[in-house]
Formats: structure tokens, sequence, C-alpha cells
């Protein structure tokens, strides 16, 4: 006898499957900032929506998985930018040690 869990799944198109399975892995390796695998899940993720274009199963659960997909991607872009931001300050910060202790050698 199969579960709620198993008949909701069998009731899924393999693109739906597909879309829910690396968007699951993105958002995990978002989770670890695990920048390296992120750029990995996210050509799997663009195989996934571009393999779902071309399904013509559950019309309903595919556009929930999309939108879903969406939205990480949302997270995913903002955390990004907090990442790039943090490490332009960290630079800084270096260049200006750097540039400091020119200075101090020149002194000394």
């Amino acid at each position: 006898m199969a579960s709620l869990t198993d008949n909701a799944t069998l009731g899924k198109g393999a693109a739906v499957l597909r879309l829910e399975s690396a968007g699951s892995a993105l958002r995990d390796a978002l989770k670890r900032q695990d920048w390296s695998t992120i750029g990995e899940l996210d050509q799997q993720c663009r195989m996934a929506v571009e393999g779902a274009l071309h399904d013509t199963g559950d019309e309903a659960a595919l556009r929930s998985s999309l939108e879903s997909l969406l939205s990480l991607y949302r997270e995913l872009i903002g955390a990004c930018q907090d990442e790039k931001q943090r490490i332009a300050a960290e630079l800084r910060q270096v260049n200006g040690a750097h540039k400091g202790a020119k200075v101090y050698q020149l002194f000394t």
C-alpha cells in the first residue's frame, strides 16, 4: 500500500521531480554557502528548466515548481550580492593594510 507521499510523487511528472530535486540541492548548497556546488547546480537547474518547457504533464505542478525555483533564485541573488559586498570590504581592508605597510617601509 502506497503512502500519501508516494501517491503525490507518482502523480508528478518527471520534469517536476527534476526541478524539485535540483531546487532542493541548490537550497542546501545555499545554506552551506558552497559557491562551487551552487555553480554546478545552477547548470543542472537550467537543464531541468529547459526540459520542463517541453513537458506536457501537470501544468499546475510545473508552474508551482517553477515559481518555487524562481523564489529560490531571488534568495540566491541576494546571497551572492551580500557575499560580493563582504569580499569587496575584505579586499579594501587588505589593500589599506598593504598601503600602510608600504608607507611604514618608506620611513624605516
